[in-house]
């Protein structure tokens, strides 16, 4: 294990290959960029591969748990592994056209608060599966030194966004949900509630299904104004930002135990929808369009409701050309190059780190591994 082996200096664009699994737990994405941890000098293939419940389940009951077994942590890393080298063959591509992986792990745990993050995953071990140096752990940095630890891709959301007019808001509507203001160089972060976890989690209980397909059950249900309520008084969303939150922060069960299944999902929608509305009240400013990224951008029901609480146009990341599904894969990538480089990988305005923050561990390939991918 080696601590941000930095390449001051360099600028020459590197290949990275981000994996990402995100709060949803619905798979892995995998996605290869060429950057210099500045700005992107052009996006290569993707991969996204759904979980099989069974293994969706395993990953599902480490939520809220501060540790992992290895037989779990193994077989999560040979998984996103295979998904790298699955992707690279596809493509015509080997280990030795990719630079860096940028390995972001799974999420189980996340309070900030008693400076602790929890995301499974071994960069070891990936490195060694795959014979490319891996740069894993971003997060752990920025929270061992009193930053919240997320919201994470908001650097490379002001990156794709130089040529955009601002001030514009990137709402990542993942498992929980997160905003990044941008306005030239400004960029504020912070997480704005939950997304599509609460939701999924309630649909999956009710009828087996993984998500709400085309928000149509939340459209046929009413919202129960007293639990949305119960949901609403939490103190997190006074808190003044950078903040963040865990995915099951949230006295979910209480507010919506003995609610049927459109009713329910009505309300959690609605409830991710006014999280975002008290989102607004800490924004420096209003924002000229908010680009979706995430599952929840699929939920018309979702987007249609967010889109009248901002009074802006809300649409999809693709309308400016980006890659919804794939860029937080991309994210990590990007800052696995920014890691390596010794540059920031979060801001006091994106996490409340008391200063910009290089972070991530790099894990360099086993020689011989490295050498046999080059021929």
């Amino acid at each position: 294990m080696m601590q941000n082996k930095q390449k001051q200096g360099e600028t020459a664009p590197l290949r990275a290959l981000g994996l990402m699994s995100g709060t949803s737990l619905d798979g892995v994405d995998a996605a290869i960029i060429e950057t210099d941890g500045v700005t992107v000098k052009s996006f290569g293939p993707v991969r996204s591969v759904p979980y099989e419940a069974g293994f969706r389940a395993r990953l599902r009951d480490l939520l809220g748990k501060e540790s992992a077994g290895a037989d779990i942590i193994a077989d999560f890393t040979a998984a996103q592994a295979e998904a790298a080298l699955t992707l690279l063959a596809e493509n015509d591509l080997t280990p030795a056209d990719i630079d860096v992986i940028g390995f972001h792990g799974q999420t189980i745990f996340h309070d900030p608060a008693n400076c602790l993050t929890v995301q499974i995953g071994d960069g070891a071990m990936m490195a060694e599966l795959t014979g490319i140096d891996t740069v894993a752990e971003f997060r752990h940095a920025d929270v061992a030194a009193g930053g919240e630890g997320a919201p994470f891709a908001s650097l490379y959301h002001r990156a794709l966004a130089k040529s955009l007019d601002g001030p514009l808001a990137v709402l990542n509507l993942g498992g929980v949900g997160n905003v990044t203001y941008i306005d030239g160089d400004e960029a504020l972060a912070f997480d704005t509630g939950p997304a599509n976890a609460l939701m999924d989690d309630w649909v999956l209980r009710h009828t087996g299904a993984p998500f709400d397909d085309g928000g149509r059950i939340a459209a046929n249900g009413v919202v129960n104004a007293a639990a949305l309520a119960k949901l609403l008084d939490h103190p997190y969303f006074d808190l003044t930002p950078p903040k963040s939150l865990d995915r099951d922060q949230f006295p979910v069960k209480e507010a919506i135990e003995g609610l049927g299944l459109e009713e329910g999902t009505a309300t959690l929608l609605r409830f991710t929808v006014e999280s975002i509305r008290r989102a607004l009240d800490h924004l420096p400013g209003k924002p000229k369009r908010w680009l979706l990224t995430g599952g929840g951008r699929k939920n018309p029901e979702l987007v249609r409701c967010i889109a009248e609480v901002v009074e802006a146009p809300a649409e999809p990341v693709e309308a400016v050309g980006w890659r919804g599904d794939d860029l937080e894969a991309e994210a990590f990538a990007f800052l696995a190059v920014r890691s390596l480089r010794g540059l920031p990988l979060s801001l006091p305005t994106t996490t409340g780190v008391p200063e910009p923050m290089p972070g991530g561990v790099l894990y360099p390939a086993p020689v011989l591994k490295r050498e046999s991918a080059r021929g």
